[in-house]
């Protein structure tokens, strides 16, 4: 049998368009999930994981929602590397889980919207065989939240070469734009994988007329606000002014920004342009010329973002809205944990993995 054939073998419930008819239950589900997220860490928790060595980070976890991971993986695995794949099986096992307590409408957005774990998993492959990475360290960083199975991504981890995986997804719906990865192109294909994952999750959306998919919809747009201002200032901060070279980067359907305005402008104009928007308060203070890293600024753009997606969860409480809010602050706190553990690892100061951290 193919590989591609088998891919989602395992996962019959992620096969979103088998479930798009049908009754949502809103109220099952946001309750389910309200009680998840009161599981996640406290803010509170991470001063103190600061101050911890990685078998005392992990002797922490173990006595949370993380604890059966890290009982099944210690067997196999170490320090970061037991870490990272706890991390990971939580995550993928934690977003299975809302895709079998949702039906419906419901479902069928949550499924779209997880989608992106599956070009998580495609860039992650490729990377990994154009750096020469060992199987097992490219299935360290697999996520199996999306529709592509564990077993089936080892397998492709598995392959020798880049063009092997790409042969194996002939029959997946990535498949014409990786034929078109020559081992030199990654960042472009990165880009484009990105692009086509929105496309398809505004396609999932429709047109927007009932209160749920307006919600849902705002979060995306802002999402794609972020991730397009982030590249706008890395870009400006390079020195890339040329609309040809900026605007194949942006992603298309963000909230307020416009990209194609804002790139042709000199650093000084573009920054007096985002003052006109909502996230200008957010960044404010490290626009500056002499601003020399980013990591402070996408700290506080992703903190909005955690912020604003709370903030419209509220806005209607029987919603996909909570839901969506729930997956977003889940995947930041295994982000969090993921910083800390491979910080402690590498021996980066406490100051400088704090400064990674994104915690609300």
């Amino acid at each position: 049998m193919r590989l591609l054939e088998r891919l989602w073998g395992q996962k019959p419930s992620r096969k979103s368009d088998k479930k798009k008819s049908g009754t949502s239950n809103y109220p099952y589900a946001v309750t389910r999930v309200r009680a998840m997220k009161s599981k996640l860490l406290p803010k509170e928790s991470y001063p103190r994981l600061l101050n911890m060595g990685i078998d005392e980070i992990t002797r922490f976890i173990q006595e949370s929602e993380y604890k059966n991971d890290v009982d099944e993986l210690a067997m196999k695995y170490s320090g970061g590397d037991l870490a990272e794949h706890a991390l990971n099986r939580n995550l993928a096992l934690t977003y299975d889980k809302l895709v079998r307590i949702t039906s419906g409408e419901l479902n069928y957005l949550i499924v779209a919207y997880l989608k992106r774990y599956d070009i998580w998993n495609i860039k992650t492959l490729l990377r990994g065989k154009i750096y020469n990475a060992s199987v097992e360290e490219i299935v360290e960083s697999l996520i199996a939240a999306g529709e592509f199975t564990y077993t089936s991504m080892s397998e492709l981890a598995a392959k020798a070469t880049y063009q092997e995986i790409i042969e194996a997804l002939k029959y997946s719906e990535y498949y014409p734009l990786l034929q078109k990865f020559d081992g030199t192109n990654l960042a472009y294909i990165e880009n484009e994988l990105d692009k086509m994952y929105y496309t398809g999750l505004f396609e999932a959306i429709g047109k927007p007329r009932s209160k749920d998919r307006k919600l849902f919809v705002k979060v995306v747009r802002l999402e794609v606000d972020v991730k397009n201002l982030i590249n706008l200032l890395r870009l400006k901060k390079a020195g890339v002014a040329q609309l040809d070279e900026i605007m194949p980067l942006m992603i298309e359907g963000g909230l307020e920004l416009k990209p194609e305005k804002l790139a042709p402008l000199p650093y000084e104009e573009f920054v007096n342009e985002l003052q006109r928007t909502q996230y200008w308060d957010v960044i404010s203070g490290v626009t500056g010329s002499d601003m020399t890293s980013l990591t402070t600024l996408e700290s506080r753009l992703t903190r909005y973002y955690l912020e604003s997606s709370t903030i419209l969860s509220h806005v209607s409480p029987i919603s996909v809205a909570p839901i969506l809010d729930y997956i977003i602050h889940k995947n930041n706190e295994a982000t969090n944990l993921r910083i800390i553990f491979r910080g402690k690892e590498t021996g980066l100061s406490d100051e400088l993995i704090k400064d990674q951290l994104v915690v609300i």
